[in-house]
């Protein structure tokens, strides 16, 4: 047993997904112990208590970094002692004269909690693993995104088939808009009867009560778009009489109709009572910090008038999504496409032309499906022969692709990362074919505090940590059996410790799954998944459940 943990360490170094050239990682210094002198399976088992020396704290509050110690035992933070805040009590001392106990030296290296992205995509029954998620540094993810959630039924009996699967990564549910219309047999339509919504309310606050953070809507797509005022405020009262979330990705990100669109958000919140969150705010085809701000002022306002509203991004110019973003709703469900084809075919090939020119033209569309994965539209044009509106029409029409759209402008990206109501996320998965799933979190500190020093460190991890726990209800003990998102006694052992100079996204358009680098050591619940870099044969987490309590 004793050298079972450097054995793993060499078999599991590379996760799903990594290409050969993958990192190692360099690793800590390791005090008196060196990797492995302690059975492995015992380490991995997160039976035995980890003191981490001569950190960097870096505790997810914003507050600045101190350097200091913590110990984790049995799952949680038992201790956290700095340098500058003399002895420690005699409980700690107590703790810490175990002789089992296994010590890394962090060598000067940031400790920081586990990152939580606040918008992520996957299937943790078919990619457990989610190594791309803690290559970067995720211990904890939101899914059930843009009003589409993945139970097949009941919320409860999907959270036990997660459980015993166990995960890489800690999921929350969220339970979709469009999956709750599905389940009660909701027509495509705007205006449904009483009876329709009190059927959905009734689903929606049955998924609360087992364990649901809140409800997802995509407006923006089939069905959401068919939700009238009415039906959304309706569907976000059983998310508020339990304390939840609804997150959305709203009606439209365009330029001319975004405002209006976080405007209907903050209406939803203000006549349901329910706290309002919008999911990877961007302005698409919007320039220049101005017109961030012009945005920013709409949640700015909304909180002023007592909506509890806040927003997540993803730190790239370019979104992905189907390629029915750029159709006409009339030529939508439950419009019959066929049909518009045959009859509104001039109409629609103007309408197309329009508005892929208004998105950049052409070369700004990169597909991300087979056949035409890693082509532009352009490119796809060229090679069929014809323009790249026939080509929708005829070739890739609405629900046949998925492809990166670069819309967005970094001016504006670097505004949203300032204000103290936007997080980040990363609208990401382990199969997506856009680098966010893979690089997101590490190339805010990449990019946006190494390199342009848009934010402290310090900054960049409170919204990586904190601010999204706080947000989620994470932090908070009355609502989660353990709290997360900061690093205080008794809050979970989600951890991680890297050298910011070090962390690497790797991704690319070209490829989007390279792993990213620099996180050393990685813990979810006190269990070391990424040790030196390399990532371990042990999957510990599941679905976190938010405890049910009533509003008053």
């Amino acid at each position: 047993m004793a050298s079972l943990l450097p054995l793993v360490l060499v078999l599991f170094g590379c996760g799903s997904g990594d290409t050969p050239d993958s990192p190692v990682g360099e690793g800590p210094g390791f005090g008196h112990q060196p990797l492995g002198e302690l059975a492995g399976g015992e380490l991995l088992s997160g039976e035995v208590p980890v003191l981490i020396t001569n950190a960097r704290i870096v505790d997810g509050s914003g507050a600045e970094a101190r350097s200091g110690e913590v110990l984790l035992a049995d799952g949680r933070i038992a201790a956290v002692m700095f340098e500058d805040a003399g002895e420690p009590d005699e409980r700690t001392r107590d703790l810490l004269d175990r002789d089992d106990m296994y010590r890394i030296d962090a060598g000067g290296k940031v400790l920081a909690p586990g990152f939580i992205d606040a918008h992520a995509h996957g299937n943790p029954l078919s990619t457990p693993d989610f190594d791309n998620f803690l290559h970067m540094g995720v211990t904890t993810i939101s899914l059930g995104q843009d009003g589409r959630s993945p139970e097949g039924g009941p919320v409860a009996a999907w959270m036990d088939q997660v459980d015993e699967s166990g995960t890489g990564v800690h999921i929350l549910h969220f339970i979709g808009h469009g999956t709750v219309r599905d389940r009660v047999g909701a027509p495509p339509v705007t205006g449904l009867e009483p009876q329709v919504l009190e059927q959905m309310q009734q689903v929606i606050a049955d998924a609360m009560r087992d364990g649901s953070f809140g409800l997802s809507t995509g407006t923006e797509y089939n069905p959401g778009y068919h939700a009238d005022a009415e039906e959304l405020a309706a569907i976000a009262r059983p998310v508020a009489e339990y304390g939840g979330l609804v997150m959305s990705h709203i009606r439209s990100e365009d330029d001319d109709l975004v405002e209006a669109a976080i405007e209907e958000l903050a209406e939803q919140g203000r006549r349901s009572g329910a706290r309002v969150h919008v999911s990877h705010i961007k302005i698409v085809y919007g320039k220049g910090q101005e017109r961030a701000e012009e945005v920013l002022a709409v949640l700015h306002r909304a909180r002023e008038d007592g909506v509890e509203i806040t927003a997540d991004l993803y730190p790239y110019a370019a979104s992905f999504t189907g390629i029915g973003i750029v159709f006409p709703d009339w030529a939508m469900p439950p419009n019959d496409f066929d049909s518009v084809r045959t009859h509104r075919r001039d109409d629609l090939r103007e309408f197309l032309r329009d508005r892929v020119m208004l998105r950049n033209g052409p070369e700004a569309t990169l597909f991300g499906t087979k056949p035409w994965a890693g082509m532009t539209l352009a490119e796809v044009a060229d090679s069929l022969g014809k323009p790249f509106e026939d080509v929708l029409i005829d070739d890739i029409p609405p629900g046949s692709a998925s492809a990166a759209y670069f819309v967005m402008n970094e001016d504006v990206i670097r505004r949203f990362l300032l204000d103290p109501l936007v997080m980040v996320s990363s609208d990401g998965s382990p199969t997506m074919r856009h680098p966010r799933g893979y690089g997101s979190f590490a190339k805010i500190i990449r990019q946006y505090v190494m390199e342009e020093g848009v934010l402290s460190l310090e900054e960049a991890v409170h919204k990586m940590t904190g601010l999204t726990a706080s947000t989620l209800g994470l932090d908070d003990p009355e609502r989660v059996e353990l709290p997360r998102g900061l690093i205080r006694e008794g809050f979970a052992a989600d951890l991680v410790v890297f050298d910011p100079e070090q962390v690497r996204d790797r991704a690319t358009f070209e490829e989007p799954h390279r792993l990213a680098e620099g996180m050393s050591w990685v813990f979810v619940d006190g269990v070391p998944v990424i040790a030196e870099g390399a990532r371990q044969p042990v999957n510990p987490a599941g679905v976190i459940r938010r405890q049910v309590a009533v509003q008053p």
